[in-house]
């Protein structure tokens, strides 16, 4: 790439570092593998570079490459293993967390039991915004696909939240 391509790329980053990042983590909840899935996805923009010809279209590109790069992530045996216990992120009683922040925790919890397929769908849907034809160019499938994908996602999050779903309402 020649010093305007970089300087092109390097101002793209810029502006999308943070909102990759947020995605890659709402697809994932982990901020270590939300990391490493927007560098990959970074990286596979800055291999590209040259050959992107609408540059409008880079955002498009970015999801593609993430939501691929979750799902891939996925299937590898070693992340099919879970730890047998989970720490708390703090001890208890160190501060009152917002309930804003609470709930949004919560469905963030509740997304991790979502098969991953059906976990991007939602967060491409519900948090990025995109509709069900931006959903379907992204995962490269069918709109029915997206729909039918988005309906079990939304019944296994329902199921994963459970009793917390009604205090979630309640908030």
């Amino acid at each position: 790439m020649d010093q305007h391509e970089e300087q092109e790329f390097a101002e793209y980053f810029a502006a999308r570092r943070e909102a990759v990042r947020r995605m890659a983590y709402a697809m994932c909840g982990d901020w270590h593998r939300a990391d490493d899935l927007a560098q990959t996805a970074f990286i596979a923009l800055h291999r590209h570079w040259r050959k992107v010809r609408d540059k409008g279209a880079l955002d498009a590109y970015v999801r593609r490459t993430l939501t691929r790069a979750v799902i891939d992530e996925s299937r590898r045996p070693w992340r099919r293993e879970h730890a047998a216990e989970v720490l708390p992120d703090r001890p208890d009683g160190a501060g009152r967390v917002d309930d804003a922040v609470a709930v949004k925790q919560t469905l963030l919890d509740g997304l991790q039991q979502v098969p991953p397929k059906q976990r991007a769908v939602l967060v491409l849907r519900f948090l990025e915004g995109l509709d069900v034809t931006g959903v379907a160019e992204v995962m490269r499938c069918s709109e029915g696909t997206v729909k039918s994908q988005c309906a079990r996602g939304l019944t296994a999050l329902r199921e994963a939240l459970g009793d917390e779903l009604g205090d979630l309402r309640s908030a």
